[in-house]
């Protein structure tokens, strides 16, 4: 009778320690996932979108290029969460039109200053789809981890909310991505 209790009580304990090494690996799974969207936050509205309207305000493009660039820019910088994805795949969407143009990139590093602007949003450009990349790997692996029954039934996953993956068109105009 002693000897069934021991063992009881050590299987119990031994699922309990896999238990929690499971909600402490979603635990890190999900600060990954949050880590890797400040990032892509901080490349979508603090580099691209900054560098995007500064370019635009330079005087370096034509008037519609500009106004067409900076309302992208702006309506990315101001939409909300539900409309973010949407907003941002319209930014990329007017980069790829705007500099679809080899020589509007030449306009933009012939202008004053415009050869360090032209570089910053090569590089923002080319940022994006790798921080997209990153946050969407990491949502894939906690919603993987979510699947599995043991954390299902158990709740190890607590309040937080399911993993959404973040879809946005974020192919670089040709001209500024091949830049070094």
């Amino acid at each position: 009778m002693i000897e069934t209790l021991v063992w009881t009580a050590l299987a119990l304990a031994v699922i309990g320690v896999y238990l929690s090494w499971t909600a402490g690996r979603l635990d890190r799974l999900h600060s990954r996932m949050d880590a890797a969207r400040a990032a892509l936050d901080a490349q979508l509205l603090l580099r691209r979108s900054s560098v995007v309207i500064e370019v635009a305000a330079s005087g370096a493009l034509d008037p519609a290029s500009s106004i067409v660039l900076y309302e992208a820019a702006h309506a990315a910088r101001q939409a909300d969460e539900e409309h973010r994805e949407v907003a941002e795949s319209e930014l990329s969407q007017a980069l790829r039109a705007v500099f679809a143009d080899a020589a509007q990139v030449e306009a933009v590093r012939e202008a004053p200053g415009g050869e360090a602007a032209a570089e910053e949003l090569a590089a923002a450009v080319r940022r994006v789809p790798m921080a997209r990349r990153f946050h969407n790997d990491a949502v894939r692996a906690a919603r993987a981890l979510r699947r599995h029954r043991k954390v299902r039934w158990f709740r190890l996953a607590g309040h937080a909310p399911f993993p959404l993956a973040f879809e946005m068109d974020d192919e670089p105009p040709v001209d500024l991505a091949d830049r070094p």
